[in-house]
């Protein structure tokens, strides 16, 4: 009993010999904001919200039925023999959201709600009438799409500047979930600059808490003033429902996709001519700045081999934006137009240099999925080049196009095909690059044998 008493009264006298200090809060005094008035943003959106229309998409869809499964009088009556595949259309239908950014009818949206549609129809907000919409351009790099409909005199949404957002602005997202109708929902932005999410090849999103369910995309993210300042694109989710982790393309990224498809029907983005990495943890002990983005590789014939960029050169900034990590890169090179110098400041071997580079065109060694080639949808493929092959590791004789992406729940993810993937032959035609797998698309319609080299060993996958 002595004992415990004598360490209570150690313990006593080091608590009392240390002085703890804590910030504390002040008292605050709670208020309402104004008594006997509603709070209400309605004046705020109320404006912006008629300009987010509501988009119907269609595409007609071509599956074979195997006459195995009809009754063998209807076998009888199209003269079809047992196992042999009837064909049938089908009509796919699709439901987005879209934001009038001119008074004479364009319309911002997501690529993947228009994408391959044979017919594209709009209505207003509050009217029933169904506007048929042109497709004036898509950007599946982006996730970006300008329709546009005949109509003049329209309510065109302001356009604030998505640089200029904080984590913790109050955001509300506007557009038709599950096709209900105009719906809007309130959240934050919850962070900035998200750009590991695997959705777009180029990402910089607004990421907000704010409820965007399917049925939004496309639709329009603003802020407390009522200005537009992100389109929205996806969700993370495992229900399929919203689960507070929404992401929408920031409107200055819109701005200028969307500016480039109405003046010239497609988008142009620099090129470089690096591979590149993040700056890992063991890569920082060995450069003075922490942060940046490490050069892999140096193709030859590029705007960075003519400027004397060497592999393991650390990228710090370009022209006066700083480069955090790889994706920073890739999007501020991306953002720039072909033909335009940049100067690029760099750290190589400890010391920090800059160098004027003049960008080239983004080759068309480059095939996403989506587009007009044909290819299995959710796909993202690239040509087997030899600086491609030193950096993967790939033997000299092995030629093919290597699969770069797949996106879930697609044709592609379905069929069986993998990030890394060598796609070597279809049917009988050998595949040296995109431009043999395009012919092959047309020689072969229908479903397919396409044979993969996935890590030395030989698949075979049937897609359409």
């Amino acid at each position: 009993m002595k004992k415990i008493v004598l360490i209570s009264t150690v313990l006593a006298a080091v608590l009392m010999a240390e002085s703890v200090e804590f910030k504390e809060a002040p008292v605050a005094e709670r208020v309402m904001p104004q008594a006997g008035k509603i709070l209400s943003y309605n004046e705020a959106i109320k404006d912006v919200s008629e300009c987010v229309v509501n988009i119907s998409a269609k595409k007609k869809v071509r599956q074979n039925i195997p006459s195995a499964f009809m009754d063998p009088f209807f076998r009888q009556f199209f003269n079809m023999p047992f196992g042999q595949a009837m064909p049938r259309e089908r009509v796919q239908h699709s439901l987005g959201s879209g934001v009038i950014v001119t008074r004479d009818g364009y319309i911002v949206t997501n690529n993947h709600v228009v994408a391959d549609a044979d017919e594209v129809h709009v209505t207003l907000p509050g009217g029933t009438k169904e506007y048929t919409a042109k497709v004036i351009g898509t950007d599946p790099k982006t996730d970006i799409a300008v329709i546009k409909i005949e109509a003049e005199g329209l309510k065109a949404a302001t356009l604030g500047d998505s640089d200029r957002l904080k984590t913790g602005d109050l955001v509300f997202a506007i557009g038709n979930p599950f096709g209900v109708g105009e719906s809007v929902s309130q959240g934050i932005v919850s962070a900035l600059g998200k750009d590991s999410v695997g959705i777009n090849q180029y990402e910089n999103f607004i990421q907000t808490d704010a409820a965007i369910n399917p049925g939004n995309s496309g639709g329009a993210l603003v802020d407390s003033r009522g200005a537009l300042i992100g389109i929205n694109s996806a969700i993370i989710t495992r229900s399929g429902a919203n689960n507070g982790i929404g992401f929408a393309i920031p409107v200055n990224m819109v701005k200028r996709v969307a500016t480039q498809l109405i003046e010239h029907g497609k988008v142009e983005y620099g090129y470089l001519g690096v591979n590149i990495s993040d700056l890992t943890s063991d890569l920082q002990k060995v450069y003075k700045n922490k942060e940046g983005a490490v050069i892999l590789n140096v193709d030859k014939d590029t705007p960075a081999k003519k400027a004397g960029l060497k592999r393991g050169d650390l990228v710090i900034k370009v022209n006066d934006e700083p480069i955090r990590d790889a994706s920073d890169l890739k999007n501020a090179i991306g953002s720039i137009p072909p033909g335009e110098e940049v100067e690029i400041t760099f750290e190589r071997n400890k010391r920090v240099e800059s160098v004027k580079v003049k960008l080239a065109k983004f080759p068309e060694n480059v095939m996403q999925s989506g587009n007009k080639s044909g290819f299995v949808e959710g796909l993202s493929l690239q040509n087997l080049t030899d600086a491609l092959k030193r950096q993967m590791g790939i033997p000299e004789d092995i030629e093919g196009v290597m699969v770069t992406g797949v996106k879930p729940d697609t044709p592609a993810d379905k069929a069986g095909f993998m990030p890394g993937d060598i796609i070597i032959q279809i049917e009988d035609t050998m595949i040296k690059g995109i431009d043999d797998i395009e012919k092959a698309m047309k020689k072969y319609p229908g479903d397919k044998r396409i044979y993969v080299n996935r890590r030395g060993m030989i698949k075979i996958l049937v897609a359409r």
